[in-house]
Formats: structure tokens, C-alpha cells, sequence
């Protein structure tokens, strides 16, 4: 029995086609389904070369398996390790991955993946993809590096390309190898195409999706794009109708005949189906015609010389910093002129002011001056305003009541008729009757 070469070499990817080319499995592969399917997956853990092809799936598996023996202590055989591990993936020389290209790992106890469609911009261009796996048990590091060789292939695109969204999957469940055949072999089903290729899977979170409430088993969904080189069968065109279009948007499940052959495995969301045909699309280039507001062709561009003139900053400094310094002076010398040169005075007030308007303010300045004064010291003489004049009974003058070195602190400021000196007595006048000692 003649053996492929992977077989002789080993070689764990496996990539799968029908027609032209041929039939890649790896041995721990099963399965007779004939699917038109250029997908590679691969479970490599050492420095690998991988051939992708522009435009199909391409999915890298990275194994807890193989990197549990790369950490001290080192398992003995038979025995079971089970660190947690977690992947670190990026392109040689830059702390990302290329931007086709993606990553999944959801605990540090699963298994990383790989997954994305090459561009036709990379062909034939390698890809280092360096892997390094961390044991969160014992901080230890191994580093492999994988090398994307990304070759073109002879039926891409194809022109039909539909995308589906599956709501009952993630999308590490979904670039299972066994999973993803089975949904292809549903939609050759109802598609009948000779060639099926699947071209893309995205996950929902990555087109703005939320993430599930952690309840009955609820998933993120996934999009997964397949192409083929027939036109789409009437099965995948009833979601076009109007009818099923005026459900989508009342937000009611649309009616598809082909749906019972997806239910069993997979819940299609058929509103968000998107069906693509590219050999209707027409270029968008228009041809420019001339006139009001085009500007005329200028020729070729000219960019300017290396060698720079150099240039005369004074006239930029006289029109940004000195014109205005020179306004602002001038300003304040206008104001203090005004502020200081222009005042009236206190004569030339005093010029205008009535003379019994002047003789009035200056009683009450007196007076005010003479509160304050008696406020700092005490011991002053009693304000005359405060003194009696003459005696309330006989009329005659009272000399003051005290000298000038009299204590006064303790003086009340008006004095009372009792306290008064000379003051005469007036005889109260006795009830008649008998006094009791």
C-alpha cells in the first residue's frame, strides 16, 4: 500500500479538497464527507512551516498537551499534570499578531487557537509567528516559532459568498474541525455546489455584540462566511422575499424550508444572513468630468528642494511681540495719566462746596474726633454735653464735680439727682397714726 508523504513525514496538519486536488487528512481524522474545503488545521507545538492559502480558513491549534512536558518538574510517565497555561502570539519583531489573523484562549486549563483567512496582499511572503506558553504554576516559559507560508489559490474568490450567523456556538467550538464539517456538509445540502470553501469565522464580540448572560447555557454567536461557485439555491433566497423580510422587521423569526436541516445541529439567525454575489458587482469608477469647481490638471507634482533658504525672523517678531508690547504701553500710560494727573483736589472741592455744607461736615468731624478720643483714654476730662449747669432747686452754677488728677474709671457717665452734692432735701409728708417702734 503506497502511503501519502505526510503520512511518512508525520505531518500532523491536514487539509481537505475535492475535484483537481487531493484529499489531506491527518490519521486522527475520520470521516468520508467530499467537501470542496481548502481548511487546514494544524496542532503543532516546535518551529513549523504551514501553508495556508489566501482567502480560506486557516486554523492553528496550540496544545496544553504537548507543553505540560516542557515545565520542571517534569511529569514522569503515566502521570498527570494539569498547570494552567496560557499563550502568548505575535508577529517576530512586533508585539501584535497580523491583522488578519486572531487568538482565542478562554481559561489557562483549554487549549489556544490560532484561526483567520489570509489576504492576497501576503502571498508569498512568510509570516514568523512566535508562541510562547507561560505555566501560571511555576512561571516558567517555552517559546516555538510557527511559519505561515501563505500560498494563492487557483479558485479564489469564489463568487458567491454567503455568511451565516449561528447563535447556539462560540467560536472556539466552532473552528472544531468536526463541528465545522458538519455545518459545511448541512449547507452543500441545501447549496449543491461543486466547490465549498470556508472563508472566514468571527466571533460576535468581535462585530459589537454583548457578551451572554452566564444563564441557561446562552453563547456569543458566531459568523461563519462560506463561498462557492454556483449562484445561491432557492432555499437561501426565500430570506428575500417581502414576507420574511416584514418579519425580520417585526423582530419575528423568518419562514425558511431548509431551516429543519440546520436546527438539528445549529440555530441560524436567518435576518442576519448576508448573501454576496460578486459577479454583479459593478465598479464603482467613475470617469471625472470637468467642470465648475474642478480645477484643472496641474501636471506632474514637484515636491520642494532638499536644501532650505534660510529665513529672516525680525518682521515676525516686530508683528507678534513688539507691536503689541508698544499698544500696551500706550494704554497705560493714558490711564495713569488719568488716574493721577486729572484729579480734582481737596481745594478745588472745597471751592465748590456751600459754606453750610463745609461747616456741617466739619461739626460732625469735631465731634466724631472727640468720640474716638474718649474712647482711647478714659481718664480725660467729662465732656461739657455730659455735665450739669446750674442746681435743679436754688439756680445756681455747680462747679465740677471732681479735679483734674479725680479717678474717673468708676464714674458713671450720668449721674443720678442722689448723687448729686448740695442738693436740697424735700420733707416727705408722715400718715397720721399710731407709730410702732
Amino acid at each position: 500500500m503506497l502511503l501519502p508523504r505526510w503520512w511518512e513525514l508525520g505531518d500532523p496538519c491536514a487539509w481537505t479538497g475535492q475535484g483537481r486536488g487531493a484529499r489531506r487528512m491527518s490519521p486522527a481524522t475520520t470521516g468520508t464527507f467530499l467537501l470542496t474545503v481548502y481548511t487546514i488545521f494544524c496542532k503543532v507545538h516546535s518551529d513549523r512551516n504551514v501553508y495556508p492559502s489566501a482567502g480560506v480558513l486557516f486554523v492553528h491549534v496550540l496544545e496544553r498537551e504537548y507543553f505540560k512536558g516542557e515545565f520542571p518538574p517534569y511529569p514522569k510517565p503515566g502521570e498527570i499534570s494539569n498547570d494552567p497555561i496560557t499563550f502568548n502570539t505575535n508577529l517576530m519583531g512586533y508585539p501584535d499578531r497580523p491583522g488578519w489573523l486572531r487568538y482565542i484562549q478562554r481559561t489557562p486549563y483549554s487549549d489556544g487557537v490560532l484561526y483567520g483567512s489570509p489576504t492576497a496582499e501576503n502571498v508569498g511572503k512568510p509570516t514568523i509567528i512566535e508562541i510562547t506558553a507561560y505555566n501560571r504554576r511555576t512561571f516558567e516559559t517555552a517559546r516555538h516559532n510557527l511559519i505561515i507560508n501563505i500560498m494563492s489559490a487557483e479558485d479564489f474568490p469564489l463568487p458567491y459568498q454567503a455568511e451565516f450567523f449561528i447563535k447556539n456556538m462560540n467560536v472556539e467550538e466552532m473552528l472544531a474541525s468536526e463541528v465545522l464539517g458538519d455545518f459545511l456538509g448541512a449547507v452543500k445540502n441545501v447549496w449543491q455546489p461543486e466547490r465549498l470553501n470556508a472563508i472566514n469565522i468571527t466571533s460576535a464580540l468581535d462585530r459589537g455584540g454583548r457578551v451572554p448572560l452566564p444563564i441557561n447555557n446562552l453563547k456569543e454567536g458566531v459568523y461563519v462566511m462560506v463561498g462557492a461557485d454556483v449562484p445561491f439555491s432557492s432555499c437561501l433566497r426565500e430570506v428575500e422575499n417581502p414576507q420574511n423580510q416584514l418579519r425580520c422587521s417585526q423582530e419575528m423569526e423568518p419562514v425558511i424550508t431548509c431551516d429543519k436541516k440546520f436546527r438539528t445541529q445549529f440555530y441560524i439567525d436567518w435576518c442576519k444572513i448576508s448573501l454576496v454575489d460578486k459577479t454583479k458587482q459593478v465598479s464603482t469608477y467613475q470617469e471625472v468630468i470637468r467642470g465648475e469647481g474642478i480645477l484643472p490638471d496641474g501636471g506632474e507634482y514637484k515636491p520642494p528642494s532638499d536644501s532650505l533658504k534660510s529665513r529672516d525672523y525680525y518682521t515676525d517678531f516686530l508683528i507678534t511681540l513688539a507691536v503689541p508690547s508698544a499698544v500696551a504701553l500706550v494704554l497705560f500710560l493714558i490711564l495713569a495719566y488719568i488716574m493721577c494727573c486729572r484729579r480734582e483736589g481737596v481745594e478745588k472741592r472745597n471751592m465748590q462746596t456751600p459754606d453750610i455744607q463745609l461747616v456741617h461736615h466739619s461739626a460732625i468731624q469735631k465731634s466724631t474726633k472727640e468720640l474716638r478720643d474718649m474712647s482711647k483714654n478714659r481718664e480725660i476730662a467729662w465732656p461739657l454735653s455730659t455735665l450739669p449747669v446750674f442746681h435743679p432747686v436754688t439756680g445756681e452754677i455747680i462747679p465740677p464735680l471732681h479735679t483734674d488728677n479725680y479717678d474717673s474709671t468708676n464714674m458713671p457717665l450720668m449721674q443720678t439727682q442722689q448723687n448729686l452734692p448740695h442738693q436740697t432735701q424735700i420733707p416727705q409728708q408722715q400718715t397720721t397714726g399710731k407709730w410702732y417702734p
